[in-house]
């Protein structure tokens, strides 16, 4: 089959790969109905994070169930499944206290931009959905795999409440969708943080009650203007920059939470600034395998509609284009569909 590949800064390539087999009793052969780029995809992809030699791509997933190992019992072939773009048994006692992502037999997935996945773990990972959906479901059904199930974290990781005041930093599909969950959890007052018109749009069709165009301080300074000094009850931080991390935790009032989800990036945290701030800080990679069943229920009743935010479709051989168009800001998401 043919693969993403990323051989350095702003170099993918969709080449020859070998194609996936089954490699433990655990594993199963996926045929990818829909798969993207992830703004963390981004990072590697500017050279921001470095990588040592070419490598596959992609985490985000759904499709069907073609092959499974021995000691697959929960999925069956045939069935259309989606999961974490984190692999985990389920078991561990990590997974049980409801952390799947930091698995104690995990890992995370890297291949999913190709025809075929091989995915580990498959007990513990894949959820099936009642049936297979139609095609305008793909686009929702595959938020949940990362960008949903992690604006969601964001979200549970920030106590947002019935009634609360929620502020989200970064307005790309995991802040839009972070967007959309505190509006699922209650929050009465939404705080989009954006300058880009089509976003700012598209926020408040998820629940946005308030758009800031401000950053770093000024940005700070207008959400306390529109708390009356306050700050907001709970803050998302979906970039994993300095400047939005420290502009998360100074926008939250005191007591106040911060759900961070953006993959750090330079952030460094000084203990004396925490320790006056009395904010509590929660985040990681989200363990988006807690929410699946949840998620799946919410999309496949037509209660949300998380695909809005993919505002670009193309066939997966065009997959570097997709990348561009996210580099460059002009694509909020890129949808990939197999050609």
């Amino acid at each position: 089959m043919k693969a993403t590949m990323l051989y350095g800064p702003r170099d993918v390539r969709f080449e020859q790969r070998p194609d996936p087999q089954i490699e433990k009793p655990t594993d199963a052969i996926i045929r990818i109905a829909a798969a993207c780029v992830c703004g963390s995809d981004l990072w590697p992809y500017r050279g921001i994070s470095p990588i040592k030699q070419p490598t596959t791509m992609g985490h985000e997933y759904c499709g069907i169930v073609e092959e499974v190992g021995s000691a697959v019992k929960s999925v069956k072939r045939g069935q259309f499944v989606i999961g974490s773009f984190a692999f985990s048994d389920n078991t561990c006692p990590n997974c049980q206290h409801g952390y799947q992502s930091g698995c104690m037999n995990g890992g995370f997935v890297n291949a999913a931009q190709a025809p075929f996945l091989r995915l580990e773990q498959a007990n513990g990972t894949l959820v099936a959905t009642p049936e297979i959906p139609s095609a305008d479901l793909l686009p929702s059904l595959l938020t949940i795999s990362d960008v949903l199930g992690t604006g969601w974290f964001a979200a549970d990781a920030a106590n947002v409440k019935s009634g609360s005041t929620v502020a989200v930093v970064g307005d790309g599909a995991v802040g839009l969708l972070g967007v959309l969950s505190a509006k699922q959890m209650g929050a009465e007052r939404i705080i989009a943080m954006s300058r880009h018109e089509a976003r700012q749009k598209l926020a408040r069709e998820f629940g946005a009650t308030d758009i800031v165009t401000e950053r770093g301080d000024e940005g700070v300074e207008r959400i306390m203007e529109l708390t009356k000094g306050v700050g907001a009850d709970s803050v998302l931080e979906c970039v994993g920059t300095q400047e939005s991390m420290m502009q998360a935790i100074h926008a939250t009032r005191v007591g106040g939470y911060v759900g961070y989800v953006g993959v750090p990036h330079g952030v460094t945290l000084k203990g004396e600034e925490l320790f006056r701030q009395h904010v509590h800080l929660m985040g990681g990679p989200a363990p988006v395998r807690r929410y699946l069943p949840d998620l799946i229920d919410l999309v496949w009743k037509g209660k949300i509609n998380p695909g809005k935010v993919f505002d670009l479709t193309l066939p997966l051989p065009k997959v570097a284009d997709g990348y561009r168009a996210m580099d460059e800001r002009t694509a909020i998401k890129a949808l990939l569909l197999p050609s």
